[in-house]
């Protein structure tokens, strides 16, 4: 059979389904319980298939056929390759990802050595993906949360290698999850990511190896970071943002930065003053980040106690405020509105405004402006 360009058949196989009126294109998945579907009775353990279609439009359908505890083997001599095949056809995708189980050298029914018998099994599911028109993509497995001080440890060394040979020498498409799934553990952290395992303290679980749901949505999310990679006209039918994870690159490139990223406390910098712009009353100003050098902005939050407010003044730059809590009375170029929680405001140069606490709780700010060149 010649081999198949992933890139070219995938791009033919969206142009002849764009008609109104197609079936979903089925997207299946082939793998083990990182990937597999869990009932509420096991919750919150999650797979990543099991978030892959929230990514998703409803021109593609997920059929998630991932199985616990398989490997590559197993997983077709148990008979469920045979059930995919009997209902993937031209125009579907098989998303491939095994190696968990592979490695598990003292089961001789799930075991396969990774040098020759781990590809021979992997290539099965190539060869029925495109015996019947279908994609295949290759995954490397995602990793397993085990660190080296701040390092994340590669438990997978041999069998991820083998996926990408293997990807490289049959020109199948890959997704290299072991390599982006290390570079979120690294940039996440070992305690932070923790979260994203199955770590349920009241369900006495540390599991470094399946994911509670915020877990399996970023695996998901890196799963289809990759396929838009490999195949661009993916992503209009993307209905969420995959800017995630980060690169290998992340915690070098903090060390690097000039001026440092930073967590405050508006404990630490309240200042009490009357209200600005000749505005009657107290109020009490939180100065974010105010001496922080080569930030653009100006960010900061402002309480009117009771009876003040911001006098009336004319802008020369563009300026937001967002009340959090209370209400107040705002005027905007000589009218007033009535302002409360979730109202936004922005006022534009040249436009002149003043705000005015009312009622009997405090009227709470949010307020951003740009600095002005010489600040």
């Amino acid at each position: 059979m010649p081999k198949w360009s992933v890139i070219g058949f995938v791009c033919a196989f969206f142009a002849l389904t764009a008609h109104a009126g197609n079936p979903p294109r089925q997207v299946f998945i082939a793998g083990d319980s990182t990937a597999s579907e869990y009932g509420p009775e096991r919750a919150p353990r999650q797979g990543w298939g099991q978030a892959l279609d929230s990514f998703l439009d409803d021109s593609f359908a997920v059929r998630n056929r991932a199985k616990s505890g398989r490997s590559s083997r197993s997983f077709i001599e148990q008979g469920w390759l045979d059930g995919i095949a009997g209902e993937i056809k031209t125009g579907d995708v098989l998303l491939i990802q095994f190696g968990h189980n592979d490695a598990k050298i003292e089961d001789p029914q799930r075991y396969n050595e990774p040098r020759q018998a781990f590809g021979q099994w992997l290539m099965r599911y190539v060869d029925l993906a495109r015996q019947h028109g279908a994609t295949p993509i290759l995954i490397t497995p995602v990793a397993v949360r085990r660190f080296d001080g701040s390092e994340p440890v590669d438990t997978h060394g041999p069998y991820a290698q083998a996926v990408r040979e293997l990807a490289a020498a049959q020109n199948v498409g890959l997704i290299d999850l072991t390599r982006s799934s290390m570079d979120w553990l690294r940039a996440l952290g070992p305690a932070p990511s923790r979260d994203y395992y199955l770590h349920v303290p009241e369900q006495q679980q540390a599991d470094d190896v399946h994911f509670q749901r915020r877990g399996a949505v970023a695996i998901a999310c890196l799963v289809v970071d990759g396929w838009k990679r490999l195949d661009p006209s993916l992503a209009p039918h993307a209905v969420r943002d995959t800017d995630c994870g980060a690169p290998a690159t992340a915690l070098a490139d903090q060390a690097a930065q000039r001026y440092p990223s930073l967590v405050v406390s508006e404990d630490e910098l309240a200042v009490d003053q009357p209200g600005p712009h000749g505005g009657a009353g107290q109020t009490t100003a939180y100065p974010f980040f105010r001496d922080v050098p080569g930030l653009a902005f100006e960010f900061r939050k402002r309480v009117l106690h009771k009876g003040a407010g911001i006098g009336l003044h004319q802008h020369r730059k563009d300026e937001i405020y967002y009340v959090l809590s209370g209400n107040g009375r705002y005027v905007l170029d000589g009218r007033q509105h009535q302002v409360g929680p979730g109202d936004a405001m922005l006022t534009r140069p040249g436009s002149s405004h003043a705000i005015q606490q009312s009622g009997e709780e405090d009227l709470v700010l949010l307020i951003m402006y740009g600095k002005s060149p010489t600040q």
